[in-house]
């Protein structure tokens, strides 16, 4: 089982069920695709980096940084800036469900950065969120 996919599993999982990010991106469009989105507002889940935490010699604890990309069609930032603040809501909203075999020991968003798309129309944030997994005997 890959610890990053299910972290992105259950992240997507938070997403499409929290109400307030659903009341700005509808959840088929939460993603995981490599293109920039045809159909914004949406939210382009995937890129991530699992990296063993160093804290158990049986090498059960991972910590998982996996950016979450906003897209808007607007010239200015306040609709990604809305939008992550609401991603940074559910995300702190408590621990992420995992499934069996895995538990979510942590879970925050550690950075938002915006960014302005070259064509002027566009704006872009990158959320990255960190969770902290512990694989437990199921």
């Amino acid at each position: 089982m890959s610890v990053d996919l299910e972290v992105q599993k259950a992240i997507r999982a938070r997403l499409t069920t929290w109400g307030g990010v659903l009341a700005l991106v509808p959840a088929a469009q939460i993603l995981d695709t490599l293109q920039r989105p045809s159909a914004m507002p949406a939210i382009l889940l995937g890129d991530s980096q699992a990296v063993d935490e160093g804290t158990s010699l049986r090498r059960t604890h991972t910590r998982v940084y996996h950016s979450l990309h906003v897209w808007q069609s607007e010239a200015s930032m306040k609709g990604v800036k809305t939008i992550a603040g609401e991603i940074r809501r559910a995300i702190h909203a408590g621990r992420l469900t995992m499934p069996a075999g895995m538990h979510c020991a942590d879970v925050r968003v550690s950075s938002m950065r915006f960014l302005r798309d070259p064509d002027g129309e566009h704006s872009h944030g990158v959320v990255v969120v960190e969770a902290l997994i512990a694989e437990v005997a199921s």
